[in-house]
């Protein structure tokens, strides 16, 4: 097993939306910066999905990450125009190459981009994993729905696998 952990949509513009979904994301920050810094410890890949849509495109203000977020410029950026990560992207082949089956998924939202590339992944035989506290939305019950249906693992749990 090799794993990858995904950084999904957690892009400046979408603080914008609404309070509540300005605190989800920061909530979920907390969990993914602590997962960016395991994965990074054990040299394993971070990589940083990015949507693009209208005028959120590279360089606009929007479609940056948030500075509170510790993506680096080495990471893998992949951007996208579909939910899946995988439609129409690089994504499947990088991870091809990077030996990676198996994918910690983090970010924004959980009941659209997050749960359609988590799908995605199961199509291609690639064994998505939520992190618990790691996903945002505009609506909680959207989260804790995601999180039912899905293969979840706590941050604990993680950081004792990648011990």
């Amino acid at each position: 097993m090799k794993l990858a952990l995904l950084v999904i949509d957690v892009q400046k513009e979408f603080f914008d939306i609404s309070p509540a979904t300005t605190q989800s994301l920061n909530d979920a920050i907390e969990y993914i910066n602590a997962a960016i810094a395991l994965f990074r410890a054990k040299d394993l890949p971070v990589i940083c999905v990015q949507d693009m849509e209208g005028d959120r495109v590279p360089g606009a203000e929007g479609f940056e990450v948030p500075e509170a977020l510790d993506i680096l410029p080495t990471d893998l950026h992949i951007h996208k125009t579909y939910g899946n990560a995988f439609n129409k992207t690089p994504l499947e082949d990088k991870l091809s190459a990077l030996g990676v089956d198996t994918l910690i998924l983090t970010g924004f939202s959980a009941a659209q981009c997050v749960l359609s590339t988590h799908r995605g992944a199961e199509d291609l035989d690639l064994t998505p994993i939520l992190l618990r506290g790691s996903l945002a939305s505009d609506n909680p019950k959207h989260i804790r729905f995601v999180e039912e249906i899905s293969n979840i693992i706590s941050y604990g749990v993680l950081r004792k696998l990648l011990a």
